[in-house]
């Protein structure tokens, strides 16, 4: 039987209670002189067989011990009585003597003799026993309340918890010794009063509410209690008043609270690699469960992703990048980082100097380690109503201060990380774009700030010969330095193979079996497994070239993204470019695809972290790129600010992201000039001619000595080697551009000649003439092309392309 049941079922009288238990009144002769009904029933005996007769027959002289002393009323002891059937029973008995009255005749009586069942009485004496540790041992303070909430009981753990003597707080009300109290448990009555209330009104009990308040005799720090409450009644069911039973928990509380101040520190610190965002986290942790106020110092050092400064006798400088106090709103102003200073003697000055925890009664003052070396301080501090810190609360401090550490050192790492690769990728992107006169461009590039780190993106415009740009746009699947320094290798590679005027579809190829080779090397130096942080392999690049003389523009990709088109009505289009594979797989061909564009069209290259998102797919991007440039007779900047306003207005998230915008022109006619001449040796003569009569209708006599030498060897070397028809043409844009094509697919080749070698020298006095030459392919053979600069005084400047 549990202990509320054994109370509830107790009787206070007990078994040998004179109402209730068997007596037998004796004589000064122990002679029976009186016999209770309940002895009848315990012993079997009638009182006619019993009164007159020498107590001997109850309790015989073998299974008596001696004689004992007289037991008071209430008292008992174990003794062997013999039933009327004869056997012998244990029973618990008491005798009380009783007082002489009169000398009257006949016996007296002198005691009396009460029993019971042992069993019975065994129980009963168990439950009292129950019953006065509950009252005066028990650990858990017991109060009893009446139907006003006026305490008329107590025991002897509420009186300690009190703290007052009993007389003191005897008919008080519960929310008269604990004013300003109340209890923390969701979803209950928050006062005393209501609960008792409560529990009277409906007989509902209240199982372990916590209730924080202060103890009436020491007005101090808050303690926590786990209480209940249940109704008392009487055998009639009258409602007699509230029981509470409380237990102090405040240590317990403290450290649970701790713990789950820990638990919270490992879910909410660190879930960035951004330091400022880590010492705010460590605040709000922090505020105001344990402290009323908290401040994070870090070094300027640490913040720009270098080691901590060791202590060389003057503190380093410090950055405050976070601060939280209880008493700010939730509206409060965004906070600025900015310098602080600590004088010697301060408790920060200590803290830094020694490398240790330093502390007085409310603040502590915890270095941010990494490695043994302070990085920066963590303070914190309480005011009312918190108490000071205790021990406890001292190494918990000490705790978040070692979690936090780890976090911004990690952060701290990245930051140098990030920082070196973002700089290592702008410096190997493109610093400044110069125009070319085939287009107009604008561009923006956005690193990630992701943990992951800047990625590989990039995009480049070319100039190539006769006028004709390069267009660039490509992506290193990765992040970090690796990504940073394969995309710095391939644009590099694409700059050359550029220069070389071949093919999209050919250069793709070229880079293609680059990518390859570089993984082959990788996996013999380390092995064949280059696990997922490889970027050798899984790069995708797009290559357009436009010619702004016939408005062709010819591009392939690699696994790219293709580029939109906007023709001058401002329709938008993808054009079906064929995909190919990412570079680096090989094995598949590249395919290319030539479009005649009006003059005035828009091309946008990107590559995919500027329409993919997490919560966007690439269609839905590709839309919003496309009502962007739908706008295409805006300013080029601004375009690609809106675009980016659109398609990513908290900045990128995952990815880098590229954008290059051109708009394309045409070459005025009047700057071109072009002529086809038979494969014969009067053509040379001819060309000569043809070079010097436009020169001088453009007004660049100056230019005709140079000219007429290049064009008579070019055209020379064409008649002895190759087939015709032969082209010349003449252009006239920032520069003067020579160009001699023909049907052959050999290359020449600059060389020195012997001085009694009859040829072998148009080259290299083409070299000597001009500034710049070269030779590109065409499915029709080749074009040797040279380039002068106009005289400095030239005013005839062309105008520029439509």
């Amino acid at each position: 039987m549990n202990a509320w049941n054994a109370a509830e079922s107790a009787d206070f009288r007990g078994p040998l209670d004179v109402a209730r238990a068997a007596t037998a009144v004796l004589d000064a002769q122990d002679l029976i002189i009186g016999w209770s009904p309940a002895a009848q029933r315990l012993l079997g005996y009638l009182p006619e067989e019993i009164v007159g007769q020498p107590l001997e027959l109850l309790v015989p002289p073998a299974v008596r011990t001696g004689d004992a002393p007289d037991d008071a009323l209430g008292g008992g002891r174990e003794l062997t009585v013999r039933h009327r059937n004869g056997r012998l029973v244990r029973m618990a008995a008491a005798f009380c003597p009783l007082a002489k009255v009169s000398e009257g005749p006949g016996p007296q009586p002198a005691r009396v003799l009460v029993a019971a069942e042992l069993e019975a009485h065994r129980l009963w004496e168990s439950r009292q026993a129950m019953l006065h540790g509950l009252a005066t041992r028990s650990p858990v303070g017991l109060g009893i309340y009446d139907t006003d909430l006026r305490l008329t009981w107590a025991n002897s753990a509420y009186i300690r918890e009190v703290g007052l003597p009993l007389r003191e707080f005897l008919g008080a009300r519960a929310d008269e010794l604990y004013p300003g109290g109340k209890f923390v448990t969701e979803g209950y009555p928050r006062t005393l009063d209501a609960v008792m209330h409560h529990v009277i009104d409906t007989g509902e009990p209240f199982l372990d509410l916590h209730f924080v308040g202060q103890q009436p005799s020491d007005p101090g720090p808050d303690h926590v209690w786990s209480c209940s409450y249940y109704r008392l009644q009487d055998t009639h069911g009258q409602v007699l008043g509230v029981c509470e039973d409380a237990f102090d928990i405040t240590g317990r509380y403290q450290a649970q609270r701790r713990l789950n101040l820990l638990v919270e520190a490992g879910a909410r610190i660190g879930t960035t690699l951004d330091m400022t965002v880590t010492a705010r986290e460590v605040s709000e942790v922090a505020v105001p469960e344990f402290a009323t106020a908290v401040t994070v110092d870090l070094m300027q050092s640490v913040l720009n992703g270098d080691e901590p400064e060791p202590a060389g006798g003057v503190l380093p400088t410090l950055v405050r990048v976070a601060t939280r106090s209880a008493h700010e709103g939730p509206d409060s102003a965004p906070y600025s980082p900015h310098r602080v200073e600590y004088p010697p003697g301060s408790l920060q000055y200590r803290s830094l100097s020694s490398g240790g925890m330093v502390r007085e009664e409310n603040t502590i003052v915890v270095p941010l380690r990494a490695g043994g070396t302070p990085m920066g301080l963590v303070t914190f501090r309480r005011g009312a109503p918190m108490t000071p810190f205790d021990k406890g609360e001292i190494e918990l401090a000490d705790e978040l201060a070692t979690r936090t550490a780890v976090c911004l050192d990690n952060a701290r790492r990245f930051t140098r990380e990030h920082t070196a690769a973002l700089t290592l990728q702008r410096d190997l992107l493109p610093q400044h774009l110069a125009s070319p006169s085939a287009v107009d461009l604008a561009y923006r590039y956005l690193p990630s700030d992701d943990r992951a780190g800047v990625g590989g993106d990039w995009f480049d415009v070319i100039g190539l010969s006769g006028t004709r740009v390069g267009l660039v746009v490509g992506d290193v699947v990765g992040h970090g330095l690796q990504a940073a320094a394969t995309m710095g290798r391939l644009r590099t590679t694409v700059r050359a193979l550029a220069r070389l005027d071949l093919a999209p579809d050919e250069l793709l190829g070229r880079l293609d079996d680059l990518v390859e080779q570089t993984a082959e090397e990788q996996a013999a130096t380390v092995g064949t497994d280059l696990g997922t942080d490889d970027v050798a392999t899984g790069v995708t690049c797009l290559y357009a070239v436009y010619d702004p003389v016939s408005r062709w523009c010819t591009m392939a990709r690699a696994g790219h993204l293709p580029p939109a088109v906007v023709d001058p009505e401002g329709g938008v289009s993808f054009p079906d470019l064929p995909a190919g594979p990412p570079l680096g797989l090989g094995g598949l061909p590249f395919e290319s695809l030539e479009l005649e564009l009006p003059v005035g069209s828009l091309l946008a290259l990107f590559t995919n972290g500027l329409v993919e998102a997490r919560d966007r797919d690439v269609d839905e991007g590709l839309r919003i790129l496309g009502g962007v440039l739908g706008e295409h007779r805006r300013p080029l900047d601004e375009l690609c600010d809106h675009a980016l306003a659109e398609l990513l207005p908290d900045g990128p998230a995952t990815d880098d992201s590229a954008l290059l915008l051109v708009r394309t022109r045409e070459l005025d006619t009047r700057q071109v000039a072009a002529w086809e001449l038979p494969a014969e040796p009067a053509a040379v003569a001819k060309a000569r001619e043809l070079a010097t009569e436009q020169l001088r209708e453009w007004g660049l006599a100056e230019l005709s000595y140079a000219t007429e030498l290049v064009v008579s060897e070019l055209f020379t070397n064409a008649v002895r080697h190759a087939a015709g028809p032969l082209h010349l043409r003449l252009l006239r844009d920032r520069t003067l551009l020579t160009e001699v094509s023909d049907t052959a697919h050999t290359s020449p080749h600059l060389r020195h000649s012997a001085s009694d070698d009859e040829g072998g020298r148009g080259l290299f006095i083409v070299a000597q003439l001009v500034p710049r030459w070269g030779t590109r392919y065409t499915p029709y053979g080749k074009t040797i092309w040279t380039e002068q600069a106009f005289p400095p005084h030239y005013s005839g400047a062309p105008r520029p392309a439509r």
